[in-house]
């Protein structure tokens, strides 16, 4: 099972536990990563962010980070979430989440995957800060 979702609405970490969980019976290992908007990013003053993308495209992206992680490691389930739009301060921004029947498969491809959003993922940010809006590119 893959779940991909790019969307403006917060998301609820135990509702998105329970789904890699239910009817899962071979997968012993659970991990998730959360990322969440800081306050600092640089030594510069971060009040909010604005995260912007290309639909479909995004999507169809992270579809095959997915992908990909389910043929490097024995994952069983994937669920991402990343959001767009403006968001303040401690809001959460991304969800990775995979089971898998191993612990080091689950955190091998957890890491990895939250490692190609960071790096090559189609998303573009502005952070307001104390002096002006910054455009940043990657996220």
């Amino acid at each position: 099972m893959i779940e991909i979702a790019v969307q403006t609405a917060d998301f609820d970490l135990s509702t998105l536990h329970d789904k890699l969980c239910e009817h899962n019976t071979q997968d012993g290992a659970v991990v998730h990563f959360l990322g969440r908007v800081r306050d600092l990013n640089e030594q510069h003053t971060v009040h909010s962010l604005t995260l912007e993308h290309y639909p479909g495209m995004t999507e169809k992206y992270l579809l095959d980070i997915a992908q990909t992680a389910k043929q490097k490691w024995d994952v069983g389930r994937v669920v991402i979430i990343h959001r767009v739009g403006a968001l303040a301060v401690s809001d959460n921004i991304v969800f990775v989440g995979v089971t898998s029947p191993h612990r080091q498969d689950a955190f091998c491809s957890c890491a990895w995957i939250m490692d190609k959003l960071k790096s090559t993922a189609p998303f573009w940010k502005c952070e307001a800060r104390p002096h002006g809006a910054e455009w940043l590119r990657p996220v």
